[in-house]
């Protein structure tokens, strides 16, 4: 990490959080070092951080949260977890959709903000399992959006993190083709894939992937080495995933052997 006291709050935590998991836990007078702030900064920093369920504080510092395998956030929880990346993210890969795609999205809080960016490109067909990116394009056609935009809810049972998922959404998405779905994750590596802590979504993200042409996962760096309790695919079935600079070197070596194409965000 570099000294900088000019660094916004969010950046700050986020390189709090990079440092807890890289090192297994950082110490509060190491963190005003690099950081170049007093400790009251860091020890609020933290105490954010611990709020939000990403380190849990010890006396003088803060490690990693060991979560189970199981535990899903809610989707509150996830949208104030690295939104700047989650931003950037949803821009690139904007870009990737011409006009007149046939596009799915998986529920998701980076998925989300690609559905406020996605409706700019006219003529789409939209398929998503989750109520709130269906919410984004009703509202924008409600503000004077792309009346050609067709957007379809898949029914389901609705998740901690806002998804719809089990044997409706399953039938009405294996029903369908889709010219590019984007897909978030809980967590994603080369031994384990693409991994959720909820069994049914696990199932519901099967048939995404079976059903589109082109698979690219959104996910920003911290969900890189992270594993839920179910694989739903292999990194070898990603086509493209878009991700932000905050991805290791190391980690863009290994993810490069695996998936089609890695795009790192602006």
């Amino acid at each position: 990490m570099t000294e900088n006291g000019n660094l916004l709050a969010e950046q700050r935590r986020a390189l709090i959080v990079d440092e807890v998991r890289r090192r297994g836990g950082v110490r509060v007078n190491e963190l005003t070092a690099r950081l170049g702030v007093s400790d009251m900064t860091i020890r609020r920093d933290l105490d954010a951080l611990a709020r939000q369920g990403v380190v849990a504080k010890v006396h003088g510092g803060a490690v990693p949260v060991e979560e189970a395998r199981t535990h899903e956030p809610g989707f509150e929880a996830k949208s104030s977890l690295e939104p700047t990346a989650k931003e950037g993210i949803a821009r690139a890969a904007a870009r990737l959709v011409p006009p007149g795609s046939a596009v799915a999205l998986s529920g998701g809080t980076t998925t989300y903000a690609l559905a406020h960016r996605l409706t700019q490109v006219a003529g789409l067909t939209v398929v998503t399992n989750s109520v709130r990116v269906a919410d984004v394009f009703e509202q924008a056609l409600r503000q004077g959006g792309d009346a050609g935009t067709t957007v379809v809810l898949t029914g389901g049972v609705r998740t901690p993190s806002d998804a719809l998922v089990g044997p409706i959404a399953d039938r009405a998405i294996r029903s369908l083709h889709f010219d590019l779905l984007f897909l978030g994750c809980h967590g994603l590596s080369p031994e384990a894939g693409l991994s959720t802590p909820n069994l049914a979504e696990a199932e519901t993200n099967r048939g995404f992937v079976a059903s589109a042409r082109r698979l690219v996962v959104v996910a920003d760096h911290t969900k890189w080495g992270t594993v839920g309790l179910s694989t739903f695919a292999a990194l070898a079935e990603v086509d493209t995933w878009v991700t932000d600079a905050g991805l290791s070197e190391e980690a863009r070596a290994t993810a490069r052997e695996h998936v089609g194409e890695l795009v790192l965000a602006d």
